[in-house]
């Protein structure tokens, strides 16, 4: 096995062309289907090689069914005074609080 450290493996891989940047990030989100992956506290390192974008994220996974939050349901509810059930539907259609709320207020 190798012994590299990481600034010799980093000057290595900037010779080969592969840049390496941290991406700071609360969460990451995997979304399938009826299905979401959640990634809370995740270290995050984007890599570029060759022109391609990848993404390496290291954390502790949950899953969970897709959908809105009841957290999400009531901050929309809050803020514009609709009910539990258009707030739902409003961010199921939209993925995003901010986005409900303005399509409600609109």
């Amino acid at each position: 096995m190798l012994n590299i450290d990481a600034k010799q493996m980093e000057k290595m891989m900037k010779q080969m062309g592969i840049k390496t940047e941290k991406v700071d990030a609360d969460e990451v989100i995997i979304r399938s289907g009826a299905k979401e992956i959640v990634i809370r506290d995740p270290e995050v390192t984007k890599v570029n090689m060759g022109g391609k974008e990848t993404f390496q994220v290291i954390g502790k996974a949950e899953e969970r069914e897709a959908g809105a939050s009841d957290d999400d349901v009531k901050i929309v509810v809050d803020q514009t005074g609709c009910s539990e059930e258009e707030a739902r539907e409003a961010l199921e259609e939209e993925g995003d609080i901010a986005a409900a709320i303005l399509k409600l207020k609109g």
